[in-house]
């Protein structure tokens, strides 16, 4: 690059663009969206943890899930929400890659903890007299601890092709955070080989991990089929399917946004999609997967009941 190239040291985030009027009501919007986010995934957590007959392999990722959304639309969502009333909506360029960084980090373990809980929900239905032996205490720690070191790493790739470009303009990213896709066009140079590791990437994150979900939940819905009793077929059905509609909103809207072509979601289409997997998936899972477990309810029942004055 010439000697007379300008770095940047900070970006406008151009957010939604909307009017002032309708930019106040997301906030209120998106506030109170964040506000559930926190709330049921703290109840999530707290249940788990108090309650001990909760303390079993698949209310462990369960925990990891509702940390991770926590985590997830923490990173994303109070900026967002700063820059809906501020018209200052500057972020310095290296909080900008560490929020990328973060972003991608958790998406990855999501996707993941994804995967190793249908694994485990297909071990209890098909295999459930050898389920304390397979999903030991220690296999659940080293799933989850691969997870979590993998997402980093791989995020930690992207990071690292991402900064060997220079970046020197224009100073503006059309996303209310700084997405990947969005901070890569304010680079000056050619961004393919960026391009083909996202896309790589993607296949061994989200179609990869959805081929082994689908197959899990193909082998589960013969075995639930087989079940005589219609009370053990009605409670199979409950928590997979549960497990099955969480899976769909986040990597549905993840695969339109990273493996559709490019030319069927303009910029307004892609700040949605990608509002699905930072703010409504992580409010919606502790919903979905969670709160409507007879488990769960009873746990919170019972969690209430110790409070009521005797």
């Amino acid at each position: 690059m010439g000697s007379n190239q300008t770095w940047i040291t900070e970006v406008t985030l151009l957010g939604f663009q909307a009017d002032p009027a309708l930019e106040c009501f997301l906030f209120g919007l998106f506030s109170l969206f964040y506000a559930f986010t926190l709330l049921g995934n703290g109840i999530i957590l707290g249940i788990i943890c108090l309650d001990p007959r909760l303390h079993t392999p698949m209310y462990f990722f369960v925990t990891h899930l509702a940390i991770v959304d926590v985590s997830y639309a923490s990173n994303n969502v109070p900026k967002m929400l700063v820059n809906l009333v501020n018209q200052r909506r500057t972020i310095f360029f290296v909080p900008c890659i560490m929020q990328t960084f973060l972003y991608l980090a958790f998406a990855h373990i999501e996707c993941l903890i994804l995967v190793v809980m249908s694994y485990d929900r297909y071990v209890a239905i098909c295999h459930p007299l050898h389920y304390t032996v397979i999903m030991s205490w220690r296999v659940c720690a080293v799933l989850v601890a691969t997870s979590w070191a993998l997402s980093f790493l791989l995020a930690l790739v992207h990071v690292v092709l991402m900064l060997r470009l220079p970046f020197c303009g224009p100073h503006q990213i059309s996303h209310f955070f700084c997405e990947i896709l969005s901070v890569l066009k304010l680079a000056c140079a050619d961004t393919r080989l960026n391009q083909v590791v996202i896309f790589a990437a993607c296949v061994f994150i989200l179609a990869g991990p959805l081929c082994l979900v689908l197959v899990s939940y193909s082998r589960i819905l013969a075995a639930i089929l087989r079940v005589q009793s219609g009370e053990g077929r009605r409670k199979a059905f409950s928590t997979c399917s549960s497990h099955l509609c969480v899976v769909g909103l986040f990597f549905g809207s993840a695969i339109a946004m990273y493996m559709a072509p490019k030319s069927r979601h303009p910029e307004e289409q892609q700040k949605i999609l990608s509002l699905f997997y930072s703010l409504f998936n992580p409010m919606l899972n502790p919903l979905i997967d969670s709160l409507r477990n007879a488990e769960v309810k009873g746990a919170l029942r019972r969690a209430l009941w110790k409070q009521r004055p005797v």
